[in-house]
């Protein structure tokens, strides 16, 4: 039983640990901005990751997608979906819930039962047609170019870096997502 409780501490201690250890891509100093209106119906559905910061969470994940659904509760069902190592890779999924706790601002989990582990999901940009969606965290250790489709226009492309340069973020550090 003592050593089951220690790899308990012990677990708990990683969790609360990983984000102080996860590297940062923003500067913190420069104010984040999420957008002032989100049309959540129109922004849940399928997105295709076209570009992200690297996270621990995501290493080795090609042709990924995110996909967010109303649930009867009011809160958002979020599904990811990763290949591992190549657009046609072993799929993994990870089943997730997000709450809205401000405008353009959502709160997200994969450990509901962990009041804790929650993530900020800031939507710092949106198209008009909610066909390209730029999505950081203020503690800037993730960030993702979000698309409908599985690539973008450079115009696009373009318009996306613009927005995390002026959120602090740097965007030469983005890994580009192959589909």
């Amino acid at each position: 039983m003592k050593a089951i409780w220690h790899a308990m501490v012990a677990g708990l201690m990683v969790i609360l640990a990983a984000p102080a250890m996860a590297e940062r891509y923003r500067d913190r100093d420069v104010e984040m901005i999420p957008v002032s209106q989100l049309d959540l119906e129109r922004y849940l559905g399928k997105w295709y990751e076209i570009a992200r910061f690297p996270n621990r969470f995501e290493k080795g994940c090609e042709g990924v997608t995110a996909e967010y659904a109303l649930r009867d509760d009011g809160k958002i069902s979020v599904l990811n979906t990763c290949r591992i190592g190549a657009p046609d890779g072993e799929v993994k999924t990870a089943d997730g819930q997000a709450k809205v706790v401000g405008p353009g601002k959502l709160s997200v989990t994969f450990v509901p039962w962990l009041p804790f582990a929650r993530g900020d999901y800031w939507v710092l940009h949106v198209d008009e047609d909610y066909t390209l969606a730029v999505v950081g965290a203020p503690r800037g250790t993730t960030g993702w170019i979000l698309a409908r489709s599985p690539s973008i226009s450079d115009e696009a492309r373009a318009t996306a870096e613009e927005v995390l340069r002026r959120n602090g973020y740097d965007p030469a550090r983005l890994r580009d997502v192959r589909h």
